[in-house]
């Protein structure tokens, strides 16, 4: 039911929001290159159940780490269904997934701490791969209208 719930709020953001590619830089805000991108589905959907879109497609300027739909499903069993039954649980796990200002992967440094807009801070690695409170940097800097996206392999949660 969950799924089925999230699909139907992901159809309804994306017939709502034009499609654009994510190698787009500039041809879009953060909500509208998520929106274009079918791997972001359960974000846009969970963003959209947060009441947060006009949010992320306001000025700005924002760094978003998005979590991909394979990120949501890791989850453990029951999490997305308690989360959208907890409106403000779910808006504080996403605005964890925030930074306010752009920040490029070439502005981070091992051991940053970057505060997010939901107050609390998340720990930037930098080695071999670059890491987000332990989530994998799988593509950075995709630039947008109103800040940058870097996509990540997990849904980090505030401490």
């Amino acid at each position: 039911m969950i799924r089925s719930t999230l699909s139907a709020m992901a159809l309804a953001c994306a017939t709502a929001l034009p499609s654009i590619a994510l190698a787009d830089s500039h041809s879009g805000d953060i909500v509208d290159i998520a929106a274009g991108n079918e791997a972001f589905s359960t974000l846009v959907a969970a963003v959209t159940a947060a009441g947060l879109v006009d949010t992320l497609k306001g000025d700005g300027p924002f760094t978003v780490f998005a979590p991909t739909d394979e990120a949501f499903a890791a989850l453990p069993e029951g999490t997305i269904e308690a989360l959208l039954a907890d409106i403000p649980a779910l808006t504080a796990i996403l605005t964890y997934h925030v930074v306010p200002g752009t920040v490029m992967s070439t502005d981070l440094a091992d051991g940053m701490m970057a505060e997010t807009v939901n107050g609390a801070s998340v720990t930037i690695g930098v080695g071999e791969t670059v890491t987000v409170d332990g989530a994998t940097v799988t593509q950075a800097d995709i630039v947008a209208s109103n800040g940058v996206i870097h996509v990540i392999d997990a849904v980090i949660l505030p401490q």
